[in-house]
């Protein structure tokens, strides 16, 4: 990440959470980077994660559909047709 995290989230967490404002700035700019991640990236990353732990496609599909709805800014649903696109084009 090439920006500075936005300082008043900065000094939030450092306050609620006792950390070093350098370790807030670090852990925020982690939790900013993980969330940025485009839908299909985060699809492409969690089906090759899922399926390192010989998860079968039929539960990937039904736990990555879960996951994306509970993010913090949830994509607009997926169907299973839309997901496997994603991953196998």
């Amino acid at each position: 990440m090439t920006e500075s995290p936005p300082p008043d989230l900065v000094r939030h967490v450092a306050e609620s959470t006792g950390l070093a404002p350098g370790i807030a700035a670090r852990v925020v700019a982690d939790v900013i980077a993980y969330f940025g991640e485009t839908t299909e990236q985060y699809v492409r990353r969690r089906h090759a994660e899922l399926r390192g732990r010989q998860y079968r496609n039929a539960q990937i599909w039904t736990a990555l559909a879960a996951e994306l709805a509970a993010r913090p800014v949830a994509p607009p649903e997926l169907t299973e047709r839309q997901l496997r696109r994603i991953v196998y084009g």
